[in-house]
């Protein structure tokens, strides 16, 4: 007997029918023998619509009542979940985060994974009950609910997988496994058998969505056996381990269009105003990239950085109270810009690599606004409406190098 945790994204449980599908699959696992522990998204796009729901009451909301409302989509899951398992006659037990107690901290909209409890859920799996519980979100001390940022639910169940030393965690999803890319972009990609914690912590720290990046960084710190596979085609997925046999240049390229680029200018704006600003971002939570100081060809200072779309509007505001303060005369934040990613291990040591990336878009004729790299990925920033194609380019030129 082992014990297995399965989770299901939010397209495998988006309606009755995938529910049902859902359920073949839980009980199929269950009837083998296993012990069972679930994790749900909330349906489809409901996240967003409740988002969307709450745009329509206030402008900006405070984050606590955004988590006690974002919440909601994952317990309508488990509960319709568990009604399926109930007419299968399969017994089972659906949980809400704070009834389990997976405790975090006080980050609302983006909170940490710090204890879970294992009372009630060892009670349940000893009772032979499967075990659905609500994905994304969790309790902090003071007994509110928070939520775990977007794609959250992966690290409920890789959490749990490591909380109840589970024997294997299986990622559902609306893919077969872990792509060289997105399909949906680059049609040329193809599906990885195995891929190490290190590139895949990268991949999805750059945009790729399969999986999201703590849960990763969880399933590397307490070695949790990783798959991730569909929930429509019952077919392989891919193994994400700690080293994998196959050799090659990179594992694959991810894409972000989901940042904006945020520029100060002022002639007495400073380079020590980065540190600064680091602060306030820091202060406010709010997750920061390529933050770097320049001087233009008028001797004009600026201070460059990028943050999330989502954040943008936030960081406006933080930046126009200090603005005296900091001593600069403009702000501008253009969200019309995207990231390309090449990831794989020791990418800067492979001779050749910086070349291969900046020789596929200067064949394709764009233009680069601005370059960083790594020894696990060599990124590029480009206009929005040159992402889909750096993409493709960078993608091919790589594996077909590989190929030759």
């Amino acid at each position: 007997m082992s014990l297995i945790v399965q989770k299901f994204g939010g397209s495998s449980v988006r309606n009755a029918e995938r529910l049902r599908s859902v359920a073949e699959i839980i009980a199929e696992t269950y009837c083998a023998g296993n012990d069972l522990i679930v994790v749900l998204s909330a349906q489809g796009d409901m996240t967003d619509e409740l988002i969307a729901k709450a745009s329509e009451i206030h402008h900006r909301p405070s984050k606590r009542e955004m988590d006690m409302l974002l919440a909601t989509g994952e317990q309508i899951s488990v509960a319709l979940c568990a009604m399926a398992l109930e007419k299968m006659e399969i017994p089972c037990v659906s949980l809400a985060a704070w009834q389990v107690g997976i405790w975090t901290n006080e980050v609302h909209g983006d909170a940490r994974i710090q204890k879970i409890d294992s009372q009630r859920i060892s009670t349940e799996l000893e009772r032979r009950h499967v075990v659905l519980i609500t994905g994304f979100q969790g309790v902090d001390q003071k007994g509110d609910i928070t939520t775990l940022g977007r794609g959250g639910s992966d690290t409920s169940a890789v959490a749990l997988a490591a909380a109840f030393h589970a024997d294997l965690c299986q990622i559902y999803t609306d893919v077969e496994g872990v792509f060289t890319a997105d399909p949906r972009v680059v049609p040329t990609a193809r599906k990885l058998e195995e891929i190490t914690y290190d590139e895949m912590l990268e991949l999805a720290a750059q945009g790729a969505n399969v999986l999201h990046h703590r849960s990763v960084e969880l399933a590397k710190k307490y070695g949790v056996n990783l798959e991730v596979l569909s929930s429509m085609e019952r077919v392989t997925g891919t193994k994400v381990r700690e080293k994998t046999d196959e050799e090659r240049l990179i594992a694959g390229v991810a894409l972000n269009t989901d940042i904006a680029c945020v520029e100060m200018r002022g002639s007495h704006l400073v380079p020590q105003a980065v540190s600064e600003i680091a602060a306030l971002m820091n202060q406010s939570q709010i997750p920061v990239e390529a933050l770097h100081w320049k001087k233009d060809q008028a001797d004009v200072g600026e201070i460059c950085f990028l943050v999330s779309k989502q954040d943008a509007e936030e960081v406006d505001a933080i930046l126009r109270q200090r603005q005296a303060e900091l001593q600069f005369e403009s702000v501008i934040t253009d969200e019309k810009v995207g990231k390309v990613s090449a990831v794989g291990l020791h990418l800067l040591s492979k001779c050749g690599s910086a070349a291969v990336v900046l020789k596929a878009l200067f064949q394709e004729n764009i233009p680069i606004r601005a370059i960083d790299a790594t020894e696990l990925r060599f990124s590029v920033f480009v206009d929005e409406e040159n992402v889909a194609k750096a993409a493709r380019g960078i993608h091919d030129a790589f594996f077909e190098e590989t190929e030759t």
